[in-house]
């Protein structure tokens, strides 16, 4: 067993390129390849480059200038990505900014990030405030809307040179302002330069489709390896249903990795568990890639077992830990798929590590794989981060590599804490073994103390998902005057499972030291999550506190 592969080096090339040169670099290698595909309309790679390089000739025209910040403002469908890309050919900074806040909220991102213009749709147009330029696009299959409000994407383009403008952006020129998930505090936006984004998605494909850049002009494009048929990634050739928001950093940035590897992306509209799945058997999907809430209502779906899933190769989650329940279902349910773990955040662009996607790779459940290229992971000790913990011992998660971004836009003070001598203060908490495999055990802001003892809920939901009935469990403190923290344990069950309280306390407590008990279980049909699929556990305390 391998735990990197033989054919990748350790170390890659960085091309000196701005993000959009993945489009470029495919739409020359795969120009009459399906790139999208929303209900019956879809757009293949030389037309989403031609179609984007007009917008961007529009928004040239309509006064948006290189370093401007253009909103992108809407949710998933097929023209989202061309506004994405048009902003990015004239050389502007993309705002992803979500579409289902109130208006009060989406003004003041609006303000922060300096936005000048937005590209929107008709279902949410409604909210943004005046803005020199809204450009709203078309309604589709997985997008409906009716009113369109300011100047249409194809009006925009029409009559346009379908060559991308000439621009001076470089690697150093900020790419993306995300916002970070808010599931701890208030959410931030982080700015993500050209280098970052490129980094990141050359990790991404290079990992999982073992393929190695090089540059084709002004873009960029990949070489096959002698193993690359063992990489569950085909250049050209794979599919993927897109489900997550594309206005959250994850979601978009793995739409550039599946760009920039030719794969057809599936984009679905509100996820649909039962929806998702007739996507995979309608278009033989190989790829999948969403959070493990969404994965654990698709092993809800009724007639899972009667599905024909053989086509999906690889399931990628992220956002959050997946209990070893869900892991084993997906196993179960997609037969030649291998289920992949990973690691990242919105401050290091998407991804930090990769579990092995190799037949031969070395895949340990309960880990979130190795750092990636370039990749440094360090485990620090939580009361004195100057000092290392010792291997095996649970610390603070601090990153070191190309993909972590700038910080955060008008936040110096923030940026000098999380961004210290160029780490990544991640605020996880994890641990590496001896082959240098991650395991996130939590977050230092989620751990309870109760007398003095630190209590990780990871190790406690992963006990409650492991009884039959729960379907997803959270584990968060309530304060006590004389404990501090007592562990208390949302619990989504399935109808008809009979559990009780008593019941699930008694499971976890015969298998956990007496200070890390559960001392109560709520009932819930189910768990608040962020857009991103990631548990809000802020609002969990808020419901105890308000109790």
């Amino acid at each position: 067993m391998t735990i990197w592969p033989a054919s990748l080096p350790r170390s890659l090339d960085y091309p000196a390129l701005p993000a959009a040169a993945f489009l470029r670099g495919a739409a020359s290698a795969f120009p009459d390849r399906a790139a999208l595909r929303d209900g019956d309309e879809s757009l293949t790679y030389g037309e989403l480059l031609r179609t984007a390089a007009k917008a961007a000739h529009g928004l040239r025209a309509n006064g948006i200038r290189e370093g401007d910040v253009v909103a992108l403002h809407g949710p998933n469908g097929l023209w989202h990505p061309v506004g994405y890309y048009a902003i990015l050919l004239a050389g502007g900074t993309v705002a992803l900014l979500n579409p289902l806040q109130p208006a009060p909220a989406l003004a003041a991102q609006l303000r922060e990030t300096g936005a000048v213009a937005a590209i929107t749709h008709p279902s949410c147009a409604e909210s943004l405030p005046d803005l020199d330029l809204v450009v709203t696009l078309p309604a589709t299959a997985v997008a409906p809307g009716l009113t369109a409000i300011g100047v249409g994407l194809p009006e925009l383009a029409r009559g346009r040179p379908s060559d991308p403008p000439e621009i001076r952006t470089g690697p150093d020129d900020t790419a993306l302002l995300a916002y970070t998930g808010g599931t701890t505090g208030a959410s931030k936006p982080v700015q993500v330069l050209h280098r970052n984004l490129v980094a990141n998605v050359l990790h991404m494909s290079c990992w999982r489709a073992g393929v190695l850049p090089e540059v084709d002009g002004s873009g960029i494009r990949f070489r096959e390896l002698p193993d690359t048929a063992d990489f569950p990634v085909d250049l050209g050739r794979s599919v993927s249903v897109v489900t997550s928001p594309l206005y959250h950093q994850h979601a978009l940035v793995t739409l550039n990795f599946l760009v920039a590897c030719g794969v057809t992306a599936v984009i679905a509209g509100r996820f649909d568990p039962a929806g998702l799945l007739d996507l995979v058997e309608r278009y033989g999907a190989t790829y999948t890639a969403t959070a493990p809430t969404a994965y654990q209502a698709v092993l809800a779906v009724p007639d899972l077992v009667e599905r024909d899933l053989t086509s999906v190769r690889a399931i990628t989650s992220g956002a959050g830990p997946m209990d070893a329940a869900t892991h084993a279902g997906l196993a179960a349910a997609f037969p030649n798929a291998t289920v992949l773990e990973g690691y990242g955040l919105t401050e290091a662009t998407c991804t930090v590590t990769f579990p092995p996607t190799t037949p031969d790779g070395l895949r340990k459940i309960g880990t979130v794989g190795v750092p990636g290229f370039d990749t440094e992971i360090e485990i620090r000790d939580l009361e004195d981060p100057s000092r290392c913990v010792p291997q095996g011992a649970d610390g603070e998660v601090w990153v070191r590599g190309p993909q972590v971004t700038a910080g955060y836009l008008g936040r110096p003070d923030a940026t000098a804490e999380q961004f210290p001598d160029g780490w990544l203060r991640t605020g996880d908490i994890g641990r590496l073994d001896e082959d240098g495999y991650l395991a996130i055990t939590g977050r230092a802001k989620d751990m309870l103390i109760y007398k003095g003892y630190n209590v990780y809920p990871r190790e406690l939901e992963e006990l409650l998902t492991g009884v039959a009935g729960v379907r997803q469990a959270s584990v968060v403190g309530r304060p006590d005057p004389v404990a501090g923290e007592l562990p208390v344990a949302f619990v989504v069950a399935d109808p008809g499972a009979g559990l009780t309280a008593e019941a699930l306390m008694a499971h976890v407590g015969e298998r956990v030291l007496p200070y890390k008990r559960i001392r109560e279980v709520v009932f819930t049909d189910r768990l608040p999550t962020s857009p991103a699929g990631k548990v809000l556990k802020t609002e969990l305390r808020s419901r105890l506190v308000g109790a």
